[in-house]
């Protein structure tokens, strides 16, 4: 997962971001949505910057909200859903920041990996957003689990 200018601005591209700045120690994305009056500003910090002590970390801020997820192993663009999804895992539980062209985000947090494996249908409504909205980071893991068995 390499972090750059390049890297950041076709996160930005993608999102239809408002502005896209290198602040020395991170990257800031700024989305607006006028119609929805709606600012959010995505802060992107790679591994080792002072801020973050280790890892890779991406920090949302909107108007009523402030949201962090450390320690980022890697991100799916999907350019036809118009959003990015950050995922981190830690013993077998993912979290996940999804950041949507149109300035909106959510947060899954602590979702047992398996539910993004497994058959959708059995589970209750909320708990079948998480593991859909993660399951489109199944290919980073499955590379992870490759490396592995190797």
């Amino acid at each position: 997962m390499e972090i750059n200018a390049d890297t950041i601005k076709q996160l930005a591209d993608l999102l239809g971001a408002e502005s896209m700045r290198d602040e020395g120690d991170h990257f800031s994305i700024r989305l607006t949505h006028p119609a929805g009056r709606r600012i959010l500003v995505l802060e992107i910090y790679p591994e080792g910057a002072v801020a973050t002590g280790s890892g890779v970390m991406a920090v949302v801020y909107t108007g009523n909200s402030h949201l962090q997820l450390h320690h980022i192993t890697g991100w799916v663009k999907s350019e036809e859903l118009g959003e990015v999804t950050f995922v981190g895992e830690t013993g077998g539980r993912l979290s996940g920041l999804v950041v949507e062209r149109g300035a909106s985000c959510s947060l899954y947090a602590n979702v047992d990996r398996k539910l993004i494996t497994g058959d959708f249908t059995r589970l209750g409504i909320e708990v079948m957003l998480s593991g859909v909205a993660l399951s489109l980071a199944e290919d980073l893991f499955e590379d992870e689990e490759a490396d592995d068995a190797s």
